[in-house]
């Protein structure tokens, strides 16, 4: 299997990083729990485990335990709930001036298909014990910015495209798009992880698909004996 730990302690390294990237795997249906991760002993939303998974532990989110259904949703584990697919949910959060504007999020985000996935297991990349799907990254810009070309603009050159929400930052702009996109994805972080979560006010995240995290730290390697130390000195 990839060595991961060793490509995490070199992007910790290279970048700085206070926290360790979290390795996140979807466990689809028919597959079985895996082994060396504890189940939750409460609900948790993914945010919260991807938070907590940051700081060492390993854990299993069976559907059961995904207490976001909103998330859960997009995950492929349950059912849309009505009044989030309507628009009445987030408007009547205040963050929406009405519910046509909430509803029209909802619909444009990219969701798995419903049954698809049984449950998530987050851990630190380095303790990763199944392939993941997604590494999931938290820092601040400057941190996160020196991903985005490694991702694509070192090699491939043009211009960085990111897409993200209103809500709905670790679950589907952080997992669902680099997952099913096959890109890197940021995000600034949204509503539910910020009230949810101890993620600093100065902390953004990036999504990395779990097949491009060897060539991205490949790349960084190569900045790091230059241009990331040189823009550091002041």
């Amino acid at each position: 299997m990839t060595d991961f730990a060793m490509l995490s302690k070199r992007m910790v390294d290279i970048l700085g990083l206070k926290f360790e990237p979290v390795a996140v795997t979807l466990v689809k249906r028919g597959q079985a729990a895996p082994d060396g991760y504890a189940e939750v002993e409460s609900n948790a939303r993914h945010c919260q485990s991807i938070m907590r998974a940051r700081k060492g532990e390993c854990l299993w989110i069976p559907a059961s335990k995904h207490a976001c259904p909103i998330g859960a949703s997009a995950l492929g584990m349950v059912p849309t709930p009505e009044k989030a697919a309507s628009g009445e949910f987030h408007c009547n959060l205040g963050l929406f001036d009405k519910p046509e504007a909430s509803k029209k999020m909802m619909d444009a985000r990219p969701v798995l298909e419903q049954g698809s996935v049984i449950g998530t297991a987050v851990c630190p990349l380095s303790k990763a014990k199944v392939a993941p799907d997604v590494i999931v990254v938290t820092g601040v810009p400057e941190q996160i910015y020196w991903i985005m070309p490694a991702a694509t603009t070192f090699t491939e050159g043009g211009r960085v495209v990111a897409e993200m929400a209103t809500v709905q930052a670790t679950c589907v702009d952080e997992t669902v798009i680099p997952y099913v996109t096959g890109n890197v994805n940021i995000s600034l972080g949204c509503f539910g992880c910020r009230k949810a979560t101890d993620i600093a006010p100065e902390e953004m995240l990036v999504g990395i698909p779990a097949g491009k995290l060897e060539p991205i730290v490949a790349a960084l390697e190569k900045m790091a004996a230059g241009p990331i130390p040189k823009s550091r000195v002041k």
